[in-house]
This record gives C-alpha cells, structure tokens and sequence, in this order.
C-alpha cells in the first residue's frame, strides 16, 4: 500500500493539473507580472523555511561521518552532473534526428543533475529498506546544504556558454544571494526562535511549501505555453525524453550500489548511498530554477525534472520493498540458524 502511495503521488498529479491548467489558462500581461512576484516571495519563503528545519546536529552529524556523506555527494554532485553534460551534449549534437534537439530542453536535462537530494522520500525510502536512517537523514540535509551553493556554482560553469539563460548565468549572482542564500541563512539563523513552531506545524508548513511550489510551475508554464511551448514540444519528445531520464536514472542507482560495494560500506550504508546519491530535489529545483532561468525557458527546463521525478519515485519505491524483503528473508534464516545451533547444543548436553 505504501509502494502504490509512493507511486501515485498526489502532489505529482497536482503538478500536472498544474501544466494543464497553464497549457488552457496561461497568465498573460499585467497579471502574470503579478504572478512572477508571488513566484518570487514564494522562492524567497521556501528558502528561508528550508534554511529553519535544517538543524546544526544534521549538519555536524553529517560532516562527521565523512566517507557516506563525500560519497553520496561526489554522486550527487559528481558523477551525475557528468553524466548530465554527456546526455545534454549528445541532445544537442544527434538530437536533431531524434526530436529531442531542443537546446533549452538539452539544458533542463542538464540542469535536473545538478540539483541536490531529496530529503523526504530519501529517508522514507532508506527506512523502508532498512537502511541506515539517522545517515539518510544527515546525507539528504547535508546535500540540500550543499546543494545552495553548489547548485548555481555548477549551472554557471556547465551552462554559461550555453543558449539558456541567454548567457547572463554569471550575472544572476545577486538574485541568488537574494532569493536563494540570504532567506536559507536567515532561516537557519532564526531557528532557534522559530524553530519548535515549525516542527509544531509540520504539516501546514509543507502544504506551504507546496503551494509555493504549485505557483512557480503553474507561472512558469504560462510563460512558456506563451512562448509556444506545445508547439516545441510533441509526445515524440516526451517519450524519447522519459527514455532519457529512466535510462539515467537506472544507471546511477546500479552505479551507487556498486560503488557503497567497493567502498566496503555495511549494506545499511549501502541503501543509503543508493537512494540519497540516484534522488534529486523537484522542491529545489523548481524554486531554483525560477530564480536563475528567465521565465519563458523555467517551463521547459522543468519538463525532465518532472519526468525524473516521477521515475525516482516509482523505482525507490519498488527498489526499497525488495531490500526490505530480503533483509526479513535474510534475518528468518538467521534465527532458523540460532534455533539449529540451539537445538543441536541441547542434543549435545543431554
């Protein structure tokens, strides 16, 4: 039941209905300036609240144990923004021919590796699995921490030179010192204040957040559905796309379970390694993206994070139910042994 939960996300479908509202009522004019600006306080607000959760023990815990915490950012921040630049380079090159050639749509790829883990669903999936769950949730807080400054780091060296953003990446700095760091340090500088409220009201501030989130992919496909977004993007491309991002995704999930195996990594560092490092934020990557991107391309570059989205759910979600069953076949056997040994140690005394 959780698996079919995890599958069928409610928030993903109000993501859609999100892009199909847009795609039949897009904000034009006076009121999608209107809209940009509650997009903006939006971002503003969900950076300053990211910034109030984030406790200073996540981030001391996470430092701390350095080999799964450097591992499962070299993933995050290493090995899938490599695989990023080779995917978005052979879009661009051979997409032509396989209607995915877009150069904004080669970015929006681009740009989903480079953004942070999630943090939600990888401690669910982690617990689930069986994992190690106090390092699931230092990997995830830690990369989202990371992730802040990381993030704009990388869009501006891999996507500066490219046609998106019209190449004022660079130039951007102050609207992420200001819609990104400045409200994520306040946030963890008041925490201390407003902490216990938020951890009170959990519930409220995440329907927060995801209204935040609701209103910047709803204003930002307006734009884009305005700039003839439909008329760029066919189902051809869709489903080439979901091939992309499902490709993607299973080759880092094979990729960071081999590596916590060569690491020498107990198994629950293992599930910890594979879903913290193959997971990637849509509730950062949205806000960030409408901070660095102008509006008539943050629809677009949102497509495949979308996509991926979904993929990651549905794969954890599966992936976390085999390692929880093997782990109960793995521990009934080991008590079937304590019992032989038992009974044999009984036969041997009589």
């Amino acid at each position: 039941m959780k698996t079919l939960r995890a599958v069928l996300d409610p928030f993903v479908l109000l993501l859609i209905a999100m892009v199909v509202l847009a795609s039949w009522l897009p904000v034009e004019g006076e009121h999608a300036r209107i809209t940009d600006r509650l997009a903006d306080a939006g971002i503003v607000m969900l950076f300053f609240l990211h910034g109030a959760r984030l406790s200073r023990a996540a981030i001391a815990a996470g430092a701390s144990n350095w080999r799964l915490q450097g591992a499962v950012l070299l993933v995050t921040f290493g090995l899938f923004p490599l695989l990023g630049i080779g995917i978005a380079t052979a879009m661009r090159t051979f997409g032509a021919d396989m209607a995915v050639g877009d150069p904004v749509l080669a970015g929006g790829m681009l740009f989903l590796t480079l953004l942070p883990s999630t943090v939600q669903s990888s401690i669910a999936f982690t617990s689930i699995a069986r994992g190690n769950l106090a390092g699931a949730v230092c990997a995830a807080s830690f990369s989202n921490f990371a992730g802040i400054v990381l993030t704009p780091l990388l869009v501006g060296l891999t996507m500066a030179s490219s046609s998106v953003g019209q190449g004022s990446i660079w130039h951007s700095a102050e609207t992420i010192a200001l819609q990104l760091l400045l409200p994520f340090v306040a946030g963890h500088l008041a925490r201390p204040l407003i902490g216990s409220l938020v951890e009170r009201h959990k519930r409220f501030v995440g329907r927060l957040d995801r209204a935040a989130i609701l209103l910047i992919v709803y204003t930002a496909f307006s734009a884009a559905v305005v700039d003839g977004l439909w008329q760029r993007l066919s189902l051809v491309t869709l489903a080439m796309l979901s091939l992309i991002c499902a490709g993607l995704l299973a080759l880092v999930l094979a990729a960071s379970w081999r590596a916590g195996i060569a690491l020498g990594f107990s198994r629950a560092d293992r599930i910890v390694l594979l879903f913290c490092g193959s997971k990637k934020s849509l509730a950062s990557g949205v806000p960030m993206a409408g901070a660095l991107f102008p509006a008539a391309q943050v629809g677009m570059l949102l497509v495949p994070l979308m996509l991926f989205h979904q993929f990651q759910l549905i794969a954890c979600a599966l992936i976390a139910r085999r390692l929880a069953a093997q782990d109960g076949a793995s521990r009934d056997r080991h008590k079937d042994k304590r019992r032989m040994n038992g009974s044999l140690v009984e036969t041997t005394d009589r």
